[in-house]
């Protein structure tokens, strides 16, 4: 889990409007911040099945959320990947 500080600081980085907490480019960013973590445990504790599935979990939801903004608005989508420094 994300603490509390961290998560905040990456709503402030993210965010669209000042009161946003739940636009698509928060949630992939905070998505993606876990994932990298889990990514760094995954390796350390290689037979850690069960946060294993929820790496897997969190991976999907990440993907579904970048092809909703990416057909919504492709602007925002590129934008996001490449603040992220993802590939698409």
């Amino acid at each position: 889990m994300l603490e509390k500080e961290k998560k905040q600081g990456i709503i402030e980085q993210f965010k669209v409007h000042t009161a946003d907490t739940g636009s698509p480019e928060v949630q992939v960013a905070i998505l993606t911040t876990r994932i990298r973590e889990l990514t760094e445990h995954l390796k350390i504790h290689k037979k850690d099945h069960h946060s294993q599935l929820g790496l897997l979990k969190m991976v999907g939801r990440r993907r579904r959320l970048l092809q909703y903004l990416r057909n919504k608005d492709f602007g925002r989508y590129s934008e996001l990947i490449q603040r992220l420094g993802l590939r698409h």
